[in-house]
């Protein structure tokens, strides 16, 4: 890919498919090397999962949901008494939220936001370690976000993937129909092994990695 590939909002236009319903035949997320992977989209818009709630349990103070999709982690959130706020740079992300009770503001998580530096938590679930296809920079970026005995709640992959950047597409299909591709769009996959030396880069300190249900996840803290 060269760099006139679009840049940053092209994942907004790249997931708004996946954000109005399932696909008959699934969206897929298709990187530029040929992996593919499907996009758990109903559990995206339905109600918050056992292994959500084990995130959710770690926070205990204001939490941001960076990346909150159609909000049902920022919803679970709220339930569970805390201050909730999710961000998506997605319009119709954030409306879904709202239907649902959540609190949410349409905007790139790079771009300034509330109280930053006081937030007791922020999470990055679904695979949104990827957003922006650099881990370093975006693990900085919740650095600057969270308050000094803050953390940060990042689901990974499973050992063995490493830290891959580069492009990806979504990729819907029909029952019928030829499959709809969208914009090419800037992303990045991190896992177990490869987190330490890019928390260490953005400023954090990886406190834990834990598994539940099969999912892999990193609780990382602010480092001194």
């Amino acid at each position: 890919m060269t760099a006139s590939v679009p840049g940053r909002y092209a994942a907004d236009h790249g997931f708004a498919a996946a954000l109005l319903a399932p696909a008959s035949g699934g969206h897929w997320l298709v990187q530029g090397d040929g992996v593919r992977w499907q996009l758990p989209v109903e559990r995206w818009h339905g109600p918050v999962e056992p292994t959500a709630d084990a995130v959710v349990a770690r926070c205990c103070g204001p939490t941001l949901d960076l990346g909150c999709g159609p909000g049902r982690v920022t919803v679970a959130l709220t339930r569970a008494g805390v201050t909730a706020v999710g961000v998506d740079v997605s319009a119709r992300a954030v409306a879904l939220t709202r239907a649902r009770g959540g609190v949410a503001i349409h905007r790139d998580l790079f771009d300034r936001l509330p109280a930053e530096g006081r937030w007791r938590h922020a999470v990055l679930l679904d695979g949104n370690i990827g957003i922006g296809g650099d881990p370093v920079a975006l693990l900085r970026r919740c650095r600057s976000l969270l308050h000094p005995q803050g953390t940060l709640l990042v689901e990974l992959d499973p050992p063995g993937v490493g830290l891959w950047r580069g492009y990806a597409h979504v990729v819907s299909t029909a029952a019928r129909g030829r499959p709809r591709l969208g914009p090419a769009f800037r992303w990045a996959r991190l896992d177990t092994d490869a987190v330490r030396a890019a928390a260490t880069a953005g400023g954090l300190t990886v406190r834990e990695v834990f598994r539940d249900a099969g999912r892999w996840f990193g609780e990382l803290t602010v480092s001194r």
